[in-house]
Parts: structure tokens; C-alpha cells; sequence
């Protein structure tokens, strides 16, 4: 059985994965939230679950050295927009410099598969954190070699994830609250958890045929943010824009379009140009031109986060 370590591994992400491959990997999160490593730990004894931040080098070393993993899983991240634009410093060192530490140690540990989880955000980016996430997927692409395959994931908004807007508006609605909306024309790109560990999955398959040095995502829905919010309730109050939120978000820009490859319901963003216009993708892909989750859609939504609340998912 292979093993994987997932940094920030009790994360929204890392524990989507964990649900659906916990049978199939010998699995290690490790992660400096103990509270969310111990929760983890509860809903999947299996779990090996190991305390420690990305930043510290010397205590990832000595964790890689022990685990000899397979594959790493890079989630670890300060993940919320506003955080990062008042605490920049703090953004670099865990997005930046973490990321750094992870790719000099899988090379010198000679891990054969390392993949970023990267995000919409890093799309023709906007505030500070998408900046971020954009330089470790290029990062990745230039480390990998013929023995350490580098890659990335890039997807949008995960229903029901840490910080998210449903748990959110659901925790309001209980509690007599209006439901706060930054603005009635904002979209967002969003998909399920199984969705998430499906793309993860697929860049493991793809690593492990030695197709490295890619960006790996795929067609995704888009949530008009009013529309969701009137599936609550229809006391909604605009509150405006946050630091470095944006109204729409990008997934695959312009620019990258003729990086891009398709394969069957999959985008790869590579560092070459594709010569085969045949096989690239032909428009951009961002939330206003995506197809809109109708309402049903959307009610299916909300009804699969309560769902994640009332069986105490971890995220």
C-alpha cells in the first residue's frame, strides 16, 4: 500500500481525499491545527495524524525522512483572501516559503509524486493570495524532473468548506440573522467534495504514468451569490466587497489557452505551447461564462452542506 503525506491535511481538502482513498492509501496528515488533526483522527482511525507546520523545515524533514511517503499532497495554506491582504508576512511564510520547504525536501528525499493544491484565485490574480498560490504552481512546474513529478490541481470554491459562505448563511438563518451578500452580481465556481477528490485523484494517475509538470482542472458550475442567497431567505443585506474579493473568478484565462491540452472531462495547463489547436481549449473558462447552477441545483447544494454538518464532518 502506497503512502501519502498531506500537509494541512485536516484541511477542507486534505480531508475530502482522506474520505474517499482512505481504504486505498496508507495515509499521514500532518498539520499544526491540533484540534481539526485530533477531529480528523476520530472520523478516520486509520489516519496517522502528525503535529507540525510547513514552515518548520527541520520538523518536515525529519517527518519526510521518517514516512518515506509515495506521493505528498501539498494543501497546507493560509486560505482566506482578507487574512492574507492584512497579513502579508504571514501569508509568505506559509504560502510561499512552506512551499518552497516542500519541493527542496521532496527532491533531496527523492518523492516521486508531489502535487499542489492550487485554486481559481491563482488565475490572473487579484489580491495577494492568489499571487501566492499562481507562484507555487510555478514553482511545481519548474522543479519537476524525470525523477520527482511536480504537479497541481486548480479548482474553485468547495461547497461547504472552511470559512465558506454556506455554514455560514445557515448558522445566520438559525439565529433570526439577515443573510449578508457582498454583491448581487458576484459568482462564484463551485463543485462537491467528491468532485474535488476526483481531480486529485486524477493528477495521482497522471503523475504515475511520469506526465509531470502540469496544472490539472476541469469544467466547473457557477453560483450566482444573490440567487444562493435567496434560497435562505429574502432578508438579504449588501455588505460590500472585502479586502482583495473579487466579483467574478477566473479558472483558465486567455493567456493559457494555448498551454492547455484536453483530455476527455480534464484541462491541463502545461509550461509548452500546445501545437494541436485540435486538443487545446478554445474559450477561457471564469464563473460569468460558466453554465449557472439552476435552483434546484442550487437547493441540492445547500441540502448536501447540512448533510456534512449533521454528520459532523470534519471541514
Amino acid at each position: 500500500m502506497k503512502k501519502i503525506l498531506i500537509t494541512g491535511g485536516s484541511g477542507t481538502v486534505g480531508s475530502l481525499f482522506i474520505k474517499y482513498n482512505i481504504n486505498k492509501y496508507k495515509i499521514y496528515s500532518y498539520s499544526r491545527n491540533e484540534k481539526s488533526q485530533v477531529a480528523l483522527k476520530r472520523a478516520y482511525s486509520k489516519v496517522e495524524i502528525i503535529l507540525g507546520s510547513v514552515e518548520d523545515r527541520n520538523n518536515l524533514e525529519n517527518i519526510i525522512l521518517k514516512v518515506k511517503p509515495h506521493i505528498i499532497i501539498h494543501a497546507a495554506a493560509l486560505k482566506h483572501v482578507d487574512t492574507a491582504e492584512k497579513q502579508p508576512l504571514e501569508m509568505v511564510k506559509s504560502n510561499i516559503l512552506g512551499t518552497k520547504n516542500i519541493i527542496e525536501l521532496s527532491v533531496s528525499n527523492n518523492v516521486p509524486i508531489t502535487i499542489g493544491i492550487s485554486t481559481d484565485k491563482a488565475c490572473s490574480p487579484n489580491n495577494l493570495y492568489g499571487y501566492s498560490k499562481l507562484l507555487m504552481e510555478r514553482m511545481f512546474m519548474e522543479a519537476s524532473n524525470e525523477k520527482n513529478i511536480f504537479c497541481c490541481t486548480r479548482f474553485g470554491n468547495v461547497a461547504g468548506s472552511n470559512g465558506s459562505v454556506i455554514p455560514f448563511w445557515l448558522n445566520r438563518l438559525k439565529n433570526g440573522k439577515s443573510i449578508p451578500v457582498t454583491d448581487k452580481t458576484m459568482t462564484r465556481l463551485m463543485l462537491y467534495g467528491k468532485e474535488v477528490s476526483e481531480i486529485i485523484e486524477e493528477c495521482i494517475r497522471q503523475a504515475e504514468n511520469k506526465k509531470g509538470a502540469f496544472v490539472l482542472s476541469k469544467q466547473m458550475k457557477s453560483v450566482n451569490i444573490n440567487d444562493l442567497a435567496k434560497q435562505f431567505s429574502s432578508n438579504i443585506e449588501v455588505v460590500g466587497l472585502r479586502p482583495g474579493e473579487e466579483l467574478s473568478e477566473n479558472l483558465i484565462s486567455d493567456d493559457e489557452l494555448k498551454f492547455t491540452r484536453l483530455e476527455k472531462d480534464y484541462i491541463f495547463i502545461t509550461n509548452e505551447v500546445n501545437s494541436d489547436e485540435n486538443t487545446r481549449l478554445k474559450v477561457s473558462i471564469n464563473s460569468e461564462n460558466c453554465s449557472k447552477m439552476n435552483s434546484n441545483e442550487l437547493k441540492n447544494l445547500i441540502k448536501y452542506v447540512e448533510n456534512q454538518i449533521v454528520n459532523t464532518m470534519i471541514y
